[in-house]
């Protein structure tokens, strides 16, 4: 069986797509279940992402990359994240926040921190949950003050990836406290050998573990004045744009995670026999076949018709929401409905759909729970 056909996919970003899965059938499959286990950070298939130029790559050619746009990087996230979730986070997460900078930052900052990144000499991170506020991003406590010198920073961040491999981050954070509450944040650029930065590993997660996500404490953290990125107050807004694309780039690691979970299913029914024949034979099984992959096709038909809308800022806010409500929901209900028909073998390790199904129950949260999604397609979808 096989789900991630390209007919879907725009011309251009095919021959990019056949590249992503070549990797992943090389690089990432083969070690996948040994990183899971371990949940030690893979530098060896980052570096060979790199060395294959897939890691990186949406930074423009002017500043080294290659200018993957967002279809391309959503041909590479379905594959990426069909062979694992924890490793292909990794992979993209390595110049996550450039695309702020991209659009927002001066020429100075986008020559001296994009193009370390693109040329894969560099990480970058972004920094902007916090431990007690996720969602929510016009509640967000970090501050930065004003100085003679620049800013100073002061506060915690949360769930942030590349929080301790990062050279850089681009950090969210509050310089103002007037009551038109989206106005109060700033984006800053701060490297992570700063004085006044400390992070750690967050502990063992349920699930993506090959990804290290981090724990920074800010404590008078301070950054010059250049390291702002565009105008003061303008934080939340830039945010807000960012996650429209990224939102469409979720749904894909969704999508990836929904065709393993499927195709696994297929092939373990088939192959199993009980009462006699062949569990793929019994008409309850294949009407919950069925549910799946009607499921999935809707999902990934929304995913790229999305990644359309969005590229072309066509209601971006709405598209995005949706798309990663619905990609990311698919995922959880196709691997529970595979876990239940793999029986008890599901809870064994050994078997691809108990990692899928841990997997799957992350990207719901991230980039913005769905319950805020919902907020949004309300809101922006004219309902």
């Amino acid at each position: 069986m096989e789900l991630l056909d390209d007919s879907i996919v725009p011309e251009h970003a095919r021959d990019l797509k056949q590249e992503a899965r070549e990797f992943a059938e090389a690089h990432i499959e083969p070690v996948a279940a040994d990183y899971y286990e371990s949940g030690e950070y893979p530098r060896e298939v980052l570096q060979a992402g790199m060395d294959a130029g897939l890691v990186a790559q949406d930074i423009s050619e002017e500043y080294g990359g290659k200018g993957f746009d967002l279809q391309q990087m959503l041909a590479i996230s379905e594959e990426f994240y069909r062979a694992d979730a924890g490793i292909a986070l990794t992979l993209q997460l390595a110049s996550f926040g450039c695309e702020i900078m991209e659009h927002y930052g001066s020429e100075e900052q986008k020559e001296k921190w994009l193009r370390p990144v693109a040329e894969n000499e560099q990480l970058s991170g972004l920094a902007v949950s916090e431990p007690q506020t996720g969602s929510d991003m016009a509640g967000m406590e970090t501050a930065a003050e004003k100085t003679d010198d620049g800013y100073v920073l002061n506060g915690e961040k949360y769930w942030v990836g590349n929080a301790v491999e990062a050279d850089w981050l681009t950090v969210y954070a509050k310089t103002a406290d007037t009551d038109d509450r989206y106005s109060n944040y700033s984006m800053f650029i701060v490297p992570t050998d700063t004085s006044g930065y400390e992070a750690e590993h967050i502990p063992e997660k349920m699930g993506m573990r090959a990804s290290k996500q981090g724990h920074i404490v800010f404590d008078d953290c301070e950054v010059p004045e250049e390291n702002l990125i565009g105008t003061e107050g303008g934080g939340f807004y830039m945010l807000a744009d960012f996650f429209n694309h990224g939102r469409v780039i979720v749904g894909g690691h969704s999508l990836g995670l929904a065709a393993a979970a499927i195709e696994e299913t297929w092939e373990f029914v088939h192959d199993r026999q009980a009462f006699g024949r062949s569990v793929s034979e019994f008409q309850a099984v294949q009407h919950i076949l069925a549910d799946m992959r009607m499921e999935f096709e809707a999902a990934r038909a929304l995913n790229w018709r999305a990644a359309e809308k969005v590229a072309n800022g066509e209601d971006a806010g709405f598209w995005a929401a949706a798309t990663k409500t619905k990609s990311t929901e698919t995922a959880v209900d196709v691997a529970e409905r595979g876990m239940q028909l793999h029986g008890g073998r599901s809870v064994l390790n050994e078997y691809k759909i108990s990692r899928v199904y841990r997997d799957a129950r992350i990207p719901v949260i991230y980039e913005g729970a769905n319950e805020i999604q919902r907020n949004l397609i309300y809101r922006q979808g004219g309902l």
